[in-house]
């Protein structure tokens, strides 16, 4: 799978599933840098700012894209149409702005949820057919086709900022590209999701007329939309509440899963929405769930999250719950790769080869299209205990190394491996980049330490194609300031009315001063101690002292600096014989 990330997180790989189950699938494998952690094969930047819709077309190995572009009755909508390779195959651009996608049962016509109707395409050609009427949409809609129709929300708001709240309807095109009332609907932006066996699936997101939101399945295949199941999920004291983010049937249609950024995933028997006997695991902590699918060949389930740091955002599992093969983990983070999984981003192919994920940055305002192929086998890797570091006194300002090795099981790879680092002092979290492992595992990581405290560097090594991530390495400096000196020189003895010239040099160590340094002064004689006037430390570190003595015998100077907040102050001292 080939992801090259030029930030400190690469995608993370944590976890293998079977090499037998994946190969029935059909999964291949891409060889990919070894230096690199592979998220996917391949990552294509989409030309969205926003993001509302994700479906594929197996007959003809497509994935369009929908970018709502809400927020103005004049923008213009896009889809992006992509191949299975990630190559961008046309891009489809409407007058006003576009949400919700569909696909016909046999993939022929591709229905796009547009402002004033449904538009409809040939999937073959990409030319326009003939749009259906639909209410007029100012927040977005969500499609599905279910029983032979294509369904669509109708939500109407004067502002949007009403949009989450507004009554939204579910309405479905007629033959006559006419539009028709179910009879159903509520608050917000409600959600759509087809399945086998004429389901449709509609859920409400979590809004503020909506204290207990629902979850409905649907017979679509009569000419009445008929409701088989139906659930809320708060308890008596209001507790629970789903916090809707995606759904999605299973192969059979027999189990629901559900995306809820409070609870995680929720797995559910279709035919009353009631807990299945066995759930998933939990999502890792401080991953919160944002799109779920399973696979078209019923093998796999696919969750995505919201995560930062090495905290997988997508882990692909097998979908029977009850197989406790561990999740294969991925973790996005960086410029090329998208922060974490946006809300309904994940579809299969039919045949289970290939999960497109939609991947988003921190901000929602630029997006990534993944084409993951999962590797058939993993191997463990770990950070060997007792991480070193040199000099053994680490100073502010002066160079650290920071030393320490990674263990890996199975075939060594191709290329050398890479670990990331970061410095966390009481200046924040610092990036210090990348840091090549040698052939014997062995990593050292270059820094400049800034302040002076406790500075913990975090290692991580986030996998590639046949190695799983090592749990991050730490290891705490205590980082102190840098040293100073004077060298000071004399003369033995000297006339009382020649007076004394001294010479010196001061040298700081560490981050270079900002200002000249300026040396006090002392001159002890038998008459007692005083401080002469301070001199001023020259650009290359050399000073003179001139005294006229005022008593004979032994007189010694002393001349010191206090230091800085990074450096230590320094001193020293000359003594002189005076006579007549």
């Amino acid at each position: 799978m080939n992801t090259v990330r030029g930030t400190r997180h690469t995608a993370r790989l944590a976890a293998t599933l079977l090499a037998a189950a994946l190969a029935a699938g059909g999964l291949t494998v891409v060889a990919a840098p070894a230096a690199h952690a592979a998220a996917s094969d391949l990552v294509a930047k989409l030309p969205i700012s926003s993001f509302s819709a994700l479906t594929v077309d197996s007959a003809h190995q497509r994935v369009y894209v929908a970018d709502s572009n809400l927020g103005h009755y004049d923008n213009k909508g896009l889809v992006a149409v992509y191949d299975f390779s990630g190559e961008r195959v046309t891009t489809i651009t409407t007058t006003r702005h576009v949400s919700g996608l569909a696909l016909n049962s046999d993939g022929s016509v591709l229905h796009v949820g547009g402002r004033d109707g449904i538009l409809r395409y040939d999937t073959t050609t990409y030319l326009p057919l003939s749009a259906a009427v639909a209410g007029t949409d100012t927040c977005g809609r969500s499609m599905a086709f279910a029983g032979g129709r294509a369904y669509h929300t109708a939500p109407y708001a004067n502002s949007m900022s009403d949009c989450d709240t507004t009554l939204t309807y579910l309405d479905y095109s007629q033959t006559d590209n006419t539009w028709q009332r179910s009879g159903w609907q509520d608050h917000g932006r409600l959600q759509l999701e087809a399945g086998p066996g004429d389901r449709l699936m509609m859920g409400q997101p979590a809004n503020a007329k909506a204290a207990d939101p629902f979850l409905a399945v649907f017979d679509a295949g009569g000419t009445t939309l008929v409701r088989t199941a139906d659930r809320r999920f708060a308890d008596a004291e209001g507790k629970g509440a789903a916090n809707l983010k995606d759904m999605a049937f299973s192969a059979d249609g027999t189990k629901v899963a559900v995306a809820d950024a409070a609870a995680g995933t929720r797995l559910l028997d279709s035919g009353d929405l009631s807990d299945a006997a066995t759930g998933y695991p939990a999502l890792p902590s401080g991953a919160s769930a944002s799109a779920v699918a399973f696979s078209g060949d019923g093998k796999y389930l696919a969750r995505g999250a919201s995560a930062t740091g090495a905290t997988p955002d997508l882990l692909l599992s097998p979908a029977d719950p009850a197989d406790a093969t561990p999740a294969l983990e991925f973790a996005f983070e960086g410029s090329l790769d998208g922060d974490r999984v946006a809300p309904r981003g994940l579809e299969w192919s039919a045949d289970g080869s290939r999960l497109f994920a939609v991947t988003t940055n921190t901000a929602g305002s630029q997006y990534w299209l993944h084409v993951v192929q999962p590797p058939a086998v993993q191997y463990d890797t770990r950070f060997a205990q007792g991480p070193t570091h040199s000099p053994a006194r680490a100073v502010a300002g002066e160079a650290l190394a920071v030393r320490g090795r990674l263990e890996l099981d199975g075939p060594a790879p191709a290329e050398l491996l890479k670990v990331t680092a970061t410095r966390t002092d009481a200046g924040g979290t610092h990036e210090l980049g990348t840091a090549t492992v040698k052939a014997d595992g062995t990593f050292t990581v270059l820094d400049e330490p800034e302040l002076i405290g406790d500075a913990t560097y975090t290692v991580s090594f986030l996998g590639d194609l046949t190695h799983r991530p090592a749990t991050d390495l730490t290891h705490t400096v205590s980082v102190g300031r840098a040293a100073s000196s004077i060298a000071l020189s004399a003369p033995a003895e000297v006339p009382m009315d020649t007076g004394v010239h001294l010479t010196g040099t001061f040298a700081a160590q560490g981050r270079a001063l900002p200002e000249r340094a300026v040396l006090k002064v002392e001159r002890t004689d038998r008459l007692g101690t005083g401080t002469l006037s301070s001199v001023t430390v020259a650009a290359d570190g050399t000073f003179t002292v001139d005294d006229l003595p005022r008593a004979r015998r032994n007189t010694t100077y002393t001349v010191s600096w206090p230091g800085d907040d990074l450096h230590e102050g320094s001193t020293a001292s000359a003594t002189v014989r005076v006579t007549r």
